[in-house]
């Protein structure tokens, strides 16, 4: 694969960590320095449409031809670039098929009176005062039990964003407590991928990274909902008064009946006995289908003529089901398939710039430097987590945020006398959670993508998300259960 002798690859679970001798840290900088300032100038000064719609799109095509000219200046090859950005689109191949089908449940499961359902027996059960924290643990609950964020944004995150906007409750504040919810039970749940991944990396086994990572990880979910109970209890809302209006608008529009829980339920259960997430959505998209015909054939009149009409513009298209309430007509509305493209199109463009800066070396090199600054226990920490968040930013992919650092800095660990369990805590801490913290990374797009909320919008709120690298630091610098080889009983 290699043109140039002065690259060298490291295969670690399926993931290419590439090497080159001839890039310095500041040529490595270079695309980086110049992508975060179209980025900031795109965000901040031209409402996100500097270059149009997708601007932010091309912009990180804009930064991978950079990083192929720095590439091209130190004997990098096109071929070689090629290929690891073709490995990175195979990487995401799987998760945009997701987007596909998330796109198409959300259609269906409208038009079948699955989320009316879902707001209208939640809007009973759960009140404004204790909203946000329930939402913090559902998520966590159906996380844990699942070992995907992704599938419960999927299932339970859009049901819960949409009782959030009938009791006119700030999205952020509701996608920022989904979020919190489901990575903390993604990071904790032994299904999960990315729990399984970080303690092989490191060099530890998966309950004892587990056990280990309780430490920083429950303290931060306890504060991530005494924060989310404090700002339940002081937010406006519309409140109980205009509830029973919600709730009768949703029952003259649609035939709200209980079974239409069985949909969300199988999937569900698909996930719970390992059913692979294309089959498990794709079945919640075909029973959502039968639903639709059983239980909402008025709804498929008033979409278009021809009941099978409805249903491909449910799965493809936009469609918007009006009701006598303007608060719910926001609310059902779907784009279907067509909805999820701009999502879709901005993890192509990362995982282009990903794959070119992988390619060039450039993100071996950066990590590489960081390690260098280690020259304490805690500068040791310190340079695990931002190489994990830099690595989320730069290579828009938290596998990557977990593979190179835990690849690059296990040795400095073992040499300190440092368990493997303190690293593998770090790149969980550190890469997995923050990871959807970034509007470019396959995590942010696929969650801003699958609620309907920008990463603006729920940084702030996303409190598990951005304290917990906060929390371990904190740890590291306190000397608080910093195990050592010696004694695995510190």
């Amino acid at each position: 694969m290699q043109e140039n002798k002065n690259l060298s690859e490291i295969k670690v679970d399926g993931q290419h960590i590439i090497e080159n001798v001839e890039l310095n840290i500041w040529e490595a900088l270079i695309p980086v320095v110049i992508l975060m300032g179209m980025l900031a100038y795109n965000i901040f000064f031209a409402n996100g449409e500097a270059l149009g719609e997708y601007s932010n799109q091309f912009i990180l095509l804009i930064g991978g031809g950079i990083a192929a000219i720095v590439g091209f200046r130190n004997k990098v090859g096109i071929k070689v670039m090629i290929e690891e950005i073709w490995q990175n689109l195979k990487s995401v191949f799987v998760p945009i098929m997701i987007l596909f089908l998330v796109g198409a449940l959300a259609g269906t499961w409208l038009i079948s009176g699955v989320i009316p359902a879902m707001v209208y027996y939640g809007l009973q059960v759960l009140s404004p005062s204790i909203f946000l924290p329930s939402c913090v643990v559902i998520a966590a609950l159906i996380s844990i039990a699942t070992g995907s964020s992704w599938t419960t944004s999927a299932t339970v995150g859009i049901a819960l964003i949409g009782i959030g906007e009938a009791l006119g409750i700030n999205l952020g504040m509701v996608a920022g407590a989904v979020i919190s919810g489901a990575y903390f039970g993604d990071k904790m749940s032994p299904l999960s991928d990315t729990t399984n991944l970080a303690p092989a990396m490191a060099g530890t086994d998966l309950f004892t990274h587990i056990r280990y990572m309780a430490i920083t990880t429950i303290p931060t979910i306890i504060i991530t909902i005494i924060v989310f109970s404090i700002i339940s209890l002081n937010i406006d809302t519309s409140g109980n008064a205009d509830v029973s209006g919600l709730l009768n608008s949703i029952n003259n529009t649609f035939n709200t009946t209980p079974y239409l829980f069985l949909v969300p339920l199988a999937v569900i259960a698909l996930i719970l006995t390992k059913t692979k997430p294309l089959i498990a959505l794709g079945s919640g998209v075909l029973l959502a289908i039968i639903f639709a015909f059983i239980f909402q054939p008025e709804i498929l009149k008033t979409i278009s003529s021809s009941s099978f009409n409805s249903i491909q513009n449910a799965i493809f298209t936009d469609i918007q089901i009006v009701t006598d309430n303007e608060k719910l007509n926001d609310l059902f509305s779907s784009g279907g398939m067509k909805g999820m493209l701009w999502t879709i199109l901005l993890i192509i463009s990362a995982m282009v710039f990903g794959g070119v800066m992988d390619a060039i070396g450039a993100l071996a090199r950066i990590t590489k430097a960081l390690l260098k600054m280690a020259h304490s226990v805690f500068g040791l920490f310190f340079s695990t987590v931002f190489s994990s968040l830099g690595l989320n930013v730069i290579a828009s992919d938290q596998y990557l945020a977990i593979v190179i650092p835990g690849k690059m800095f296990k040795k400095a660990y073992e040499d300190r006398g440092l368990a493997p369990e303190n690293l593998s805590r770090t790149l969980e801490d550190a890469g997995t959670v923050t990871s959807v913290l970034i509007p470019w990374n396959t995590c942010g797009a696929y969650q801003s993508g699958v609620l309907g909320v920008g990463v603006g919008e729920y940084f702030v709120y996303a409190i598990f998300n951005w304290l917990s690298p906060i929390t371990t630091l904190l740890f590291a610098a306190l000397n608080i259960k910093i195990r050592q080889l010696a004694s695995k009983d510190k």
